[in-house]
């Protein structure tokens, strides 16, 4: 099995690097993507963990941002970690968050809700990305709400009065940069409209003539009607078709290979980096 979308610790997961890296083996996987949000802070962890018949492919999943304020998420695999402009954006999309999240948690205090910064850091494990679920399990300890899914349906889903957007590059320089740095490209869940408002045609052939070397489409947040349309789409410009968990451990549905690659698509995507990253025990 191939799961090229899943979480550790070093951003919103449960479950540290070590910890992914044994439950994948535990779970047949073969081949599994660590890609953390806009970090790759947990590489060296999940290398060091692997044992034969697992192997590593690097990643992050970019936070990106089109023009007309779309959120989409753009997964970098298997890309040179040297690469400094493409680093630089990662530390920049990273540090904007700290600003945000204080913005969310002042709309959620004007509501008559006690939550605080410190609250939200006592959820975040070091060096890990701060983002939103952060804020959930924080809501949850404070008996807020029940759980992280709980949280995310009815207060820090996109279209909730709490939203704040923070900076992120356009999805077109993210796939560049990934492209300069070797590694390929993937747009992660683009039809998961129970987010939010999903990309436009005209935004997805823009994203499509930067680079786009794939299209997740098997993931838990596409009804079969957009598995359809992405699977016309990816034929008609010759788009790897990739299906993934986006495992992110406890306080979320989803379960560690759920959905997979298919090893023939899972080729044809590595072939398109400038050199073989895939790292084995």
């Amino acid at each position: 099995m191939i799961d090229l979308h899943t979480h550790t610790t070093f951003s919103d997961g449960t479950d540290t690097p070590t910890e992914l890296v044994n439950k994948a083996l535990a779970s047949g996987i073969s081949v599994l993507a660590i890609t953390d949000h806009d970090s790759i802070s947990g590489w060296n962890e999940a290398t060091a963990a692997l044992r034969p018949g697992l192997s590593l492919v690097p990643g992050a999943e970019i936070s990106c941002q089109t023009a007309d304020g779309v959120s989409v998420h753009v997964l970098g695999l298997l890309f040179d970690p040297n690469h400094q402009e493409l680093m630089n954006t990662l530390e920049k999309t990273r540090d904007n968050r700290i600003g945000r999240m204080e913005k969310i948690i002042t709309r959620i205090n004007e509501a008559g809700i006690d939550i605080s910064m410190s609250d939200v850091l006592e959820q975040l494990s070091e060096g890990a990305t701060l983002g939103r679920p952060h804020l959930a399990d924080a809501l949850v300890k404070k008996g807020v709400v029940a759980s992280r899914d709980e949280a995310f349906s009815k207060m820090l889903h996109n279209n909730s009065k709490y939203y704040v957007s923070h900076y992120s590059p356009s999805p077109e320089l993210a796939i560049e940069l990934i492209k300069q740095a070797g590694g390929v490209a993937v747009i992660a869940h683009p039809m998961a409209s129970h987010r939010g408002r999903v990309i436009s045609d005209e935004t997805f052939g823009s994203i499509i003539n930067a680079g786009l070397d794939g299209i997740e489409i098997d993931h838990r947040d596409h009804n079969p009607d957009e598995k359809k349309a992405l699977i016309n789409l990816a034929k008609s410009f010759d788009l790897v078709m990739t299906g993934a968990s986006d495992y992110h451990g406890n306080g979320k549905l989803n379960i560690l290979g759920e959905y997979t690659t298919n090893p023939e698509q899972w080729e044809k995507l590595e072939s398109k980096a400038n050199k073989r990253r895939v790292i084995t025990a």
